[in-house]
């Protein structure tokens, strides 16, 4: 195992957990964001988070499993599902509270409304950090399309989308009392777990390579299922407000276009 790329990995995790500490950073000086506001920030980062997933892991993943003669679709195909389905356990088990919501899920627990915010964006953050760490990972396996640049791409793009996150812990904590200190405490602790999972994601990596377009998916299908299930709904307050989609086509294309233009 290359220790370089793990350092990579986590100082680019590292900025991202810093980018979250901003969006948190915003309880000083805003007590409540408009839902128009966070619909189009919440729309953003799902855009972005889309596009990571297809150019920066789901595309890569089907160049490497050609070039070692697997069969592309089923292998990545089964990594995406396999990622969802590792995200989706952990939302049923877990306990937390969506944004939003006044109901918690996962097993019944005593936890306050706080900790269970922070839990629902901590659980969100996991193959985020684990994306990032399997993109630097990536590099050593000489794959063309893994690159240095490309990988820094995706952990800026990831560390955009974790601004409003870090806002949405933080600013709704404050606005039910909570101080603004342990408001921002609450809302940038729910990004420390993104440079434990980059960690992870390049050890994994660094196993065998043979499994790495398996593993690729299994980043992308996790980021996915966490579009699907939190960032897109919460960008989406009523059949009326179209924020949250103007937020999703916007990302997307910048997403897009960084990875596409400097990747």
């Amino acid at each position: 195992m290359d220790f370089y790329y793990v350092k990579l990995a986590l100082i680019a995790t590292l900025f991202t957990w810093f980018v979250t500490a901003l969006g948190a950073a915003m309880v000083f000086f805003f007590k409540k964001v408009s839902n128009k506001i966070m619909s189009l920030m919440f729309g953003f980062g799902a855009g972005v988070m889309i596009a990571a997933s297809f150019f920066s892991l789901i595309l890569p993943s089907i160049e490497l499993a050609e070039e070692i003669n697997q069969i592309s679709y089923l292998v990545v195909g089964a990594g995406v599902l396999a990622g969802g389905f590792f995200i989706f356990i952990i939302d049923v088990f877990m306990p937390h509270m969506h944004i939003n919501h006044n109901t918690p899920e996962g097993i019944s627990s005593s936890w306050s409304r706080k900790i269970l915010l922070v839990l629902a964006i901590t659980l969100h953050n996991i193959p985020e950090g684990l994306a990032i760490g399997v993109a630097f990972g990536t590099i050593a396996s000489g794959l063309s399309s893994a690159t240095i640049v490309s990988a820094w791409i995706l952990a800026i793009g990831i560390g955009l989308q974790n601004f409003p996150e870090g806002m949405a812990v933080s600013v709704p904590l404050r606005s039910e009392g909570i101080s603004r200190k342990k408001a921002f405490f609450y809302g940038q602790a729910s990004g420390i777990v993104e440079p434990i999972s980059a960690v992870i994601g390049v050890i994994l990596v660094s196993i065998v390579r043979p499994i790495l377009p398996f593993i690729l998916g299994f980043a992308a299908g996790a980021m996915i299922y966490v579009v699907a299930e939190e960032l897109i709904p919460s960008g989406k307050t009523s059949k009326e407000d179209k924020f949250g989609t103007v937020g999703v086509m916007i990302g997307f294309v910048i997403m897009m276009v960084l990875d596409i233009a400097l990747g």
